[in-house]
């Protein structure tokens, strides 16, 4: 089983539901998969750097999800009903490094 994380941009063309009982049903979507493994939405923050000015934050990312499958192909079909999906967004899918 490979670790994978969704980013969710805030980047659809209609507003994506903000009612939690569709991201619940999305939810125990992934439970009963057997493939959640945490997740939150993302706030405001700042961008350090040691040797020059940092960047801006990245604002189009709202949150994230991280879920087990067993491959990237896999992991891409956990995203079908996650709300900002649905809506037009974009998730974005990246394989975590094994440790260890």
């Amino acid at each position: 089983m490979n670790d994978y994380i969704f980013f969710m941009h805030d980047d659809a063309p209609k507003e994506p539901p903000r009612r939690d009982d569709e991201w619940a049903d999305y939810f125990t979507k992934l439970r009963a998969a057997g493939a959640f493994a945490g997740g939150s939405a993302i706030g405001g923050g700042v961008c350090a750097s040691k040797s020059s000015v940092p960047n801006e934050i990245t604002r189009q990312i709202s949150g994230y999800i991280r879920v087990r499958a067993e491959s990237l192909n896999a992991a891409r079909a956990l995203v079908v009903g996650n709300p900002v999906y649905e809506a037009g967004g974009t998730v974005e899918i990246r394989e975590l490094p094994r440790t260890g």
